[in-house]
């Protein structure tokens, strides 16, 4: 059997991810040759945009579906033309006891959330109590954000930025159920802020190991303010543009490459139709630590990594039409603008993360609805749109991988997806089936996109959508002394290998951040050598 042909670059990219897109463009508008390596035949990875069926015009957001944090600084370096749109409707949560009233949040009229509170709850200081934690949070935004792009400061550093030292307890000390308890007086109230800590994260609100700490952190802090923006076009648009830039940057994108091995020297093994070899002076990681941890291995340096694991699951679907709501003092339109919580109280969030550490699909299931196609209608095709068709997507809480792990793929989907629509129906005055589109084919417009399918599709190893724990993003001890990996929080243990993907310290979402910090490590490296 032949050598495999050899080719070299300055930084070999495994893995044609968005964050890898972002480090690519970076690296080769600095003069560096780069070479992304994507299995798949279009780069992307979980940032794309699909048509799920077959004679149906309607462009989903698959996967990740909405923009926080990613920085205004990466948009404009790059010159990314891309449109994220501001909803005006933050949430509508239903309550679980008597759903024909619910919370809605809008934040163009502080008058009518307010009097959305006093309705549902009986309490008209609540709201007050609400809006003050959002502005107790705010500064959190303003000491970390504009962190995010820049080598990785002390925690020191951060806590004098954030000049509160209260707060810096509760947040990063004590369970966030402590902080939620003590601001927030409803249970209601409490699962709305809580949520922000358990996407695509397993975690009780008194859970030691403030894993839900972290997660809220990066919720709260994204743009400076925690907003979170649809991408118009879909997540499809934007990685379209992270492509054209990279290409018009001289990055040299192969799709079709199965990356079979990695070594600490360099080399990184392929396959297609034949054997390739690409040497690289840096290699950059995009695939999860796990998968990169077997990579090495079978490029010779035996290594370990946790097996990480994902906690949610994701229905797209298409509708005919909004389904009608138990409170008629809400139109459709306004209650899935934002985020619709469904059976999302405190307690019931923490009852279902009891039941799934049991082994069993939390009763009723946790989730949160999306419907993307009220702000941004370009996804559906012309017809749909005259039709009053609209997109759906809901996201399930509290599923661990465990819970499906080595079952049957299609009957574990088909299990979660009727605890899914069962939730939903829950708050509904009619039920969701009546509403969802029928495909040519006769096919029901609805899919189920579990930890599993997140595995065989992208290779997010136990479906987790973060490849890993989230990390504080910020160095616990001093910087003196660190190399260019670890002071931007990038490193692996191998000098010539770096992680650009969500692996990295401040990695998750779709943000940019992890590929941006890695190409200004590898310039340093580069540098040096």
């Amino acid at each position: 059997m032949s050598a495999p042909e050899t080719t070299r670059y300055d930084v070999v990219i495994v893995g044609g991810g968005h964050n890898a897109l972002v480090a690519a463009t970076y690296l080769a508008r600095a003069g560096r040759s780069v070479v992304v390596l994507e299995k798949q035949d279009a780069v992307g990875g979980a940032a794309v945009s699909e048509r799920p069926w077959p004679g149906v015009d309607a462009r989903l957001s698959r996967y990740s579906y909405l923009v926080s944090l990613l920085p205004r600084t990466i948009i404009d370096d790059l010159g990314l033309r891309i449109d994220l749109r501001r909803r005006r409707y933050s949430s509508y949560t239903p309550d679980p006891t008597d759903p024909t009233r619910g919370i809605l949040i809008d934040t163009h009229d502080a008058d009518a959330t307010a009097a959305s509170f006093a309705r549902t709850l009986g309490d008209t200081a609540e709201a007050e109590r609400f809006a003050a934690l959002g502005e107790r949070l705010a500064p959190l935004g303003r000491a970390v954000f504009p962190t995010m792009t820049e080598p990785l400061p002390t925690a020191d550093e951060v806590r004098r930025r954030l000049d509160d030292d209260d707060l810096w307890t509760a947040l990063t000390q004590r369970p966030l159920g402590d902080l939620l308890r003590t601001s927030l007086d409803s249970d209601l109230a409490r699962g709305i802020a809580f949520t922000d800590g358990l996407i695509g994260t397993f975690a009780s609100s008194d859970d030691t190991s403030l894993a839900q700490n972290r997660c809220f952190l990066y919720h709260v802090i994204g743009g400076e303010s925690g907003h979170w923006d649809v991408p118009v076009g879909g997540m499809g648009a934007v990685t379209a543009e992270l492509e054209r830039a990279a290409r018009e940057s001289g990055v040299d994108i192969r799709t079709g490459i199965e990356v079979i091995s990695v070594s600490p020297s360099g080399e990184v093994h392929g396959v297609t139709d034949r054997s390739e070899a690409y040497v690289g002076e840096v290699v950059l990681s995009g695939v999860g630590n796990a998968v990169l941890a077997r990579l090495l291995t079978a490029g010779g340096a035996p290594t370990e990594a946790p097996a990480p694991e994902g906690a949610q699951i994701k229905v797209n679907m298409l509708l005919s039409r909004l389904p009608r709501l138990k409170d008629t003092s809400v139109t459709p339109e306004a209650a899935f603008a934002g985020t619709f919580h469904v059976n999302e109280t405190m307690t019931q969030l923490d009852a279902a993360y009891v039941a799934a550490s049991a082994g069993l699909v939390p009763e009723p299931l946790p989730a949160e609805i999306y419907c993307h196609s009220l702000t941004d209608p370009s996804i559906l095709g012309e017809e749909l749109r005259a039709s009053g068709a609209q997109t759906l997507t809901l996201f399930g809480l509290q599923v661990p991988h465990r819970l499906i792990d080595g079952q049957d793929p299609v009957a574990a989907g088909a299990r979660l997806l009727a605890a899914a629509q069962q939730s939903l129906d829950s708050v509904l005055d009619e039920p969701l089936r009546d509403c969802i589109l029928e495909a040519p084919d006769g096919r029901l417009c609805i899919e189920a996109r579990t930890t599993t399918d997140l595995e065989r599709s992208l290779g997010m190893i136990g479906g987790d959508i973060f490849h890993g724990g989230l990390s504080w993003p910020w160095l616990e001890g001093p910087a003196d002394g660190l190399g260019p990996a670890e002071r931007w929080g990038v490193q692996t243990g191998h000098g010539r290998i770096l992680v650009c993907g969500s692996s990295a310290q401040r990695g998750g979402a779709v943000s940019g951040i992890a590929g941006h910090n890695a190409a200004m490590a590898a310039l340093e490296i580069l540098e040096r050598r």
